[in-house]
C-alpha cells in the first residue's frame, strides 16, 4: 500500500510526525514521489502508519482485514453477540463471501448494540479505524489496579494488619498493571507484523 507526502499533507499530519517522517525520507517538502506505508511504520512507528492509511488509495479490502484483525485482539470482551457478528461479517466480506448489503446491515445493528455493549466502542474504533483497539485491555487492566491501589490506601489506614494487606493488594495491582502492559505491548507488536504482512501482500 502506497501513497505520497502530497496525499498525506492534504489530512494535515502533525507537526511532529511530518518533521520526523521528511528526516527519514532526507527530504523537506511534499512531493508526489510513491511512498510505502512500509517505509512509514520503519520511521514513525504503528500509530502514524495507520493514520497516513487515509492517503492510500484504494485497497479497500486490506485495509478493512487489518482492521478485522483488530476488532478480533478485543473481541472476548464484546458481550452483545450483534459487535461478534459485524466482526465475522466483516472477515466474510474480506473473502468475498458476503454482500456490501449484508455488510451495512451488520454494522447497522452492530451500531445499535452500542448501548448494550460497553466494550463494543473499543472494537468499533479499531475496525473502522484501524486503531489502537489493544489499549482497550490495557486500560481496563490499568483501572482495576487504581482501583485496587485506591482501597489498599483505605484499608492501610484502619490498622498495621490492613497495611500489610494493602502492601500485598498494591503489588497484585502492580503485577495485575504490568502484565496488562506487556499484553499491549504485544497486541501492539501484532498489529505492527499483521500491517506490514498485508502491505507485502499488496504491492
Amino acid at each position: 500500500m502506497k501513497t505520497t507526502l502530497n496525499q498525506i499533507r492534504e489530512h494535515s499530519p502533525c507537526t511532529d510526525g511530518w518533521e520526523k517522517l521528511l528526516k527519514h525520507l532526507g527530504k523537506t517538502k511534499a512531493d508526489d514521489d510513491e511512498l510505502s506505508i512500509l517505509t512509514i511504520l520503519d520511521s514513525n512507528g504503528l500509530d502514524d502508519a495507520l493514520w497516513c492509511l487515509r492517503a492510500v488509495e484504494g485497497h479497500d479490502i486490506g485495509k478493512r482485514r487489518f482492521a478485522v484483525f483488530c476488532a478480533k485482539q478485543v473481541e472476548h470482551l464484546l458481550t452483545d453477540q450483534r459487535s461478534r457478528d459485524a466482526i465475522a461479517v466483516a472477515e466474510r466480506w474480506c473473502d468475498g463471501q458476503a454482500t456490501d448489503e449484508e455488510l451495512a446491515s451488520a454494522a447497522y445493528a452492530a451500531d445499535d448494540a452500542t448501548t448494550h455493549d460497553p466494550y463494543y466502542a473499543a472494537a468499533y474504533s479499531a475496525a473502522a479505524d484501524a486503531a489502537d483497539a489493544a489499549y482497550a485491555t490495557h486500560a481496563a487492566a490499568h483501572a482495576a489496579a487504581a482501583a485496587a491501589r485506591a482501597a489498599a490506601y483505605y484499608a492501610a489506614a484502619y490498622s498495621a494488619a490492613a497495611a500489610a494487606a494493602a502492601a500485598a493488594a498494591y503489588a497484585a495491582a502492580y503485577a495485575a498493571y504490568a502484565a496488562a502492559a506487556a499484553a499491549h505491548a504485544a497486541g501492539r507488536a501484532a498489529q505492527a507484523d499483521e500491517l506490514r504482512c498485508i502491505c507485502e501482500l499488496t504491492k
